[in-house]
């Protein structure tokens, strides 16, 4: 059997694919939070209560309502953006003008208040949610047993990901979006609604946010403290590619998973820290994270 490092291969291919999995998950949420940060300039610690939102209307929806998995897919990102742009222009969008401390202490309040409602009706346990019958089983790769299910994670992940990197990058109405937060007020003048821009950005964060968490049900469970368990690291992940860049976020997700992957083939004592150790390094190097811009 051939070895790498003295470990075997298939388990380190096993591990890199499993780590592009997790990492699928990193990109996905730290793109809802760049974007929502790069536009909005707000640091949106809701964002983990909004992925763990997302699984839960899912959940919901499937027990309570009887759809299946395809349409809860669509409809709970869609639910979770709907309350979020409320939020946002209700109570969110009054902050824009202060400090930026009041949207983060907003954003956390509000984090707690979610989180704290769904632990008071549903408890701590996770809830079993089940995978769809069109992706139950798996593929033999050879050198290890991918479920289909994760197969289907990492290919929504990119197309979600490319979806809304083209979006804010290369559409008129992206560009809408990044002039109306250099220069709201010209904007306003050409007639461009520039608070219902606004609104749509949070919303679209949010949803991104929903939508992994829809797709991280039936994995990891529907529980209340999902969200808390994930998103100090997918702030870590945006830190280091840079805060508000969208590719950052994305290419940043996408490594850190494998990098992740490979930490616990060969060095598995540091994996829950080797992400905090590489954004240490980059902040030395560049504050301003790989891809982000010198302010």
């Amino acid at each position: 059997m051939t070895m790498i490092f003295g470990i075997p291969l298939p388990a380190l291919l096993g591990q890199l694919l499993i780590g592009f999995i997790n990492g699928s998950f990193y990109a996905l949420l730290s793109l809802g939070l760049a974007v929502i940060f790069g536009l909005l300039r707000v640091i949106n610690f809701a964002h983990g209560a909004q992925y763990m939102l997302g699984a839960f209307t899912a959940y919901l929806i499937l027990h309570y309502a009887g759809l299946g998995f395809w349409p809860t897919l669509v409809l709970a990102p869609l639910i979770v953006a709907f309350l979020s742009a409320i939020i946002e222009r209700t109570m969110l969008s009054r902050l824009y003008d202060l400090d930026h401390l009041y949207g983060l202490l907003f954003t956390f309040g509000l984090a707690l208040i979610i989180e704290g409602t769904f632990r008071y009706y549903f408890g701590a346990a996770g809830q079993p949610y089940p995978t769809p019958p069109l992706l139950a089983g798996g593929t033999n790769l050879g050198f290890m047993f991918l479920p289909n299910y994760r197969g289907f994670v990492v290919v929504a992940s990119l197309v979600a990901c490319l979806a809304t990197w083209l979006l804010i990058e290369k559409t008129r109405l992206g560009s809408y979006l990044r002039a109306a937060t250099e220069n709201p007020q010209l904007v306003q003048a050409f007639g461009v609604n520039v608070p219902m821009l606004l609104t749509l950005t949070y919303a679209l964060g949010a949803g991104l946010a929903a939508l992994a968490g829809v797709l991280a049900a039936p994995i990891y469970q529907v529980s209340p403290l999902m969200g808390t368990n994930i998103i100090i690291i997918v702030f870590a992940v945006v830190v280091i590619g840079g805060m508000g860049s969208i590719l950052g976020a994305i290419v940043s997700g996408y490594a850190l998973g494998i990098l992740e992957g490979l930490t616990k083939v060969f060095y598995p004592e540091a994996s829950n820290i080797v992400v905090f150790v590489i954004m240490a390094i980059v902040l030395m190097v560049r504050p301003a994270g790989l891809f982000g811009k010198e302010a």
